[in-house]
């Protein structure tokens, strides 16, 4: 999906001749699965129209059924994040270079936060209303769309066992060069960091509100979330 996103950066800096808005309705119709309306989707989400068409040229040159299923996102996100590329993690509240060796178990978390009604397909209009919520959506939205990440059983709670799932998978995708350098029970330092911070009531489980009012009194979190921003 860096890709797509990509084309739109670039696109919108470096304006392409304008089309008969003909033309583009026309390409909007071209695959078997056809998104909503460009209106429909530019009230749902903070993107203009044009953004939309851009996006979708783009999702369509990838995915040209118009639907993702979670192989093909695997492999679109490997392309993006391959094997030694520099990435800059940002994780509750530790902060860490590393090269990324197997994404493939973070990107099937990823995946199912993205596919909402959880059939195991990413449509246009699922790909955009995320993408929104991650680059443009309000504070609040990024950390509602977060923990849903990590709620993946979708039972309004997050549990040591989907943290250590979720942290286990950042790791793996880390690999072993990291700086600064990781021991093997980091991870589940993490975990326990998590709910020390979160886990107000200590009930064992972590809820919404909980989760926002911990982020929200994070500094590091804080700029993670600030990074999107300047993305497009």
């Amino acid at each position: 999906m860096g890709a797509v996103v990509g084309t739109l950066t670039m696109q919108t800096k470096q304006r392409r001749p304008s089309r008969d808005k003909a033309d583009d309705e026309l390409e909007m119709t071209m695959v078997c699965h056809r998104p909503e309306g460009l209106d429909q989707l530019e009230a749902q989400t903070n993107f203009t129209k044009q953004e939309l068409q851009i996006l979708y040229r783009g999702f369509k040159n990838e995915c040209p059924s118009g639907m993702v299923n979670e192989e093909t996102f695997k492999h679109i996100y490997a392309q993006f994040f391959p094997h030694g590329g520099k990435m800059l993690c940002f994780h509750i509240s530790f902060m860490v270079y590393f090269c990324v060796a197997d994404a493939s178990m973070y990107a099937h978390y990823l995946f199912n936060a993205f596919d909402t009604t959880n059939n195991g397909s990413i449509k246009f209009k699922d790909f955009v209303t995320g993408l929104s919520i991650l680059l443009r959506g309000t504070l609040r939205e990024k950390l509602e769309w977060t923990f849903h990440l990590y709620d993946i059983n979708r039972d309004g709670y997050i549990n040591r066992e989907e943290m250590t799932e979720i942290v286990r998978a950042i790791y793996d995708m880390m690999g072993k060069y990291t700086y600064p350098a990781l021991k093997g029970d980091v991870p589940q330092q993490h975990v326990d960091a998590f709910f020390q911070k979160m886990d107000k009531n200590k009930d064992g489980v972590v809820t919404l509100e909980e989760f926002v009012i911990a982020c929200q009194e994070d500094e590091t979190m804080m700029r993670s979330m600030q990074l999107f921003e300047n993305v497009m």
